[in-house]
């Protein structure tokens, strides 16, 4: 055999192993695209917060000073959502780091290295670069990378840390940050909220009002609220419940001013001991209305076609018609349910 054929005969061969690892190298970059795990992305005129987080105390309205270290405490929630914490207690300057780092990542993957210097974070946050603000900067990182937090919310429970790992450059001050991908069940469906930053910005410095702005934020039709669950809820250390409704009420009219000062509807009303929140719901949720209130409808029908009865009445709400059995029920439970239907449709269409 002469030295040509055994040359093509190697170039062959040579080509169809290159073809075999260039077909196995693109299965396996198909194959990684797959695994990412990103955070869902968002526009630049907001930042995306899961809604355990403000409709919590978990970063609460702390004083200034010394903070209080907890061990697994139960954070005060919303019905529906759970939350233990390990750590120094966080207070809403510290959510301001967070939903800025989270910003920063959700362009990438989670999991990977996310290189920001601290000029850029602080910027971020209107702050200037100065060592004062650097030093605040890396306390508060710090302080989200040293917890344990146990997150319960929308069937899904998410167990880490909030910041994975953390390093700096002490010379160029680039931060290197990586969180944990678990993060991304915490911002499943409708689970996280929007949050309009530059009305955030623009409550700087006034904690209450920043966690009532994130709070009535992640409600698109907010229900009336005792003064003293608001109180529970924010974590406020205000031993008075007198002397934090007085703050609560400067809070909501600053919250009132700066949503009018960008375009945002937000009125409010303190009576009976109950605050009650009328805002302009965003399109995301009006949509979330609409379709809570679709399945209502479906919900409802559903119950009533099973109730047995001679007589039935038509009760209209907001548009919606239901046929409410009003004799010879089966049992009486089934007009308590129906009668919770209505009023949760009521609630739903109040926006």
């Amino acid at each position: 055999m002469s030295a040509v054929p055994r040359l093509d005969a190697t170039l062959a061969w040579l080509r169809e192993r290159t073809e075999e690892a260039n077909a196995r190298l693109r299965q396996s970059e198909t194959q990684n695209v797959r695994n990412v795990v990103q955070l869902p992305l968002w526009p630049e005129p907001v930042r995306a917060v899961p809604n355990g987080f403000l409709r919590s105390a978990l970063f609460g309205v702390v004083k200034k000073g010394a903070r209080r270290y907890v061990e697994r405490e139960q954070i005060a929630a919303v019905d529906g959502v759970q939350i233990l914490y390990t750590g120094q207690r966080l207070d809403q300057a510290d959510l301001d780091v967070y939903v800025s780092v989270l910003h920063a990542v959700h362009l990438q993957a989670l999991g990977s290295q996310c290189r920001i210097t601290s000029y850029a974070l602080l910027k971020s946050l209107g702050k200037t670069d100065t060592g004062k603000n650097r030093a605040t900067l890396h306390a508060r990182i710090t302080r989200l990378r040293a917890n344990a937090v146990e997150v319960r919310q929308g069937g899904h429970t998410y167990i880490g840390g909030l910041i994975a790992r953390a390093a700096k450059d002490e010379k160029t001050h680039e931060w290197v940050i990586e969180l944990d991908a678990g993060l991304r069940s915490l911002f499943a469906g409708d689970q996280f909220t929007q949050v309009q930053w530059a009305v955030r910005r623009e409550l700087d410095a006034q904690p209450l009002a920043q966690w009532l702005h994130g709070f009535y934020a992640s409600h698109a039709a907010p229900y009336p609220m005792r003064v003293e669950t608001l109180h529970r809820l924010c974590g406020s250390e205000a031993n008075e419940l007198w002397k934090f409704a007085q703050t609560l009420r400067k809070a909501l009219e600053a919250v009132a001013e700066a949503s009018a000062a960008h375009g945002e509807g937000f009125d409010y009303a303190i009576r009976d001991g109950r605050v009650a929140v009328e805002k302009q719901a965003r399109g995301s949720q009006r949509r979330h209305l609409a379709k809570k209130a679709r399945a209502v409808r479906k919900s409802s029908t559903a119950l009533m076609s099973g109730m047995p009865g001679t007589r039935k009445s038509v009760q209209e709400i907001s548009g919606y018609q239901f046929i409410v059995p009003v004799r010879n029920c089966v049992a009486q439970a089934n007009i308590v349910v129906a009668n919770e239907v209505m009023a949760m449709t009521a609630y739903v269409l109040k926006a």
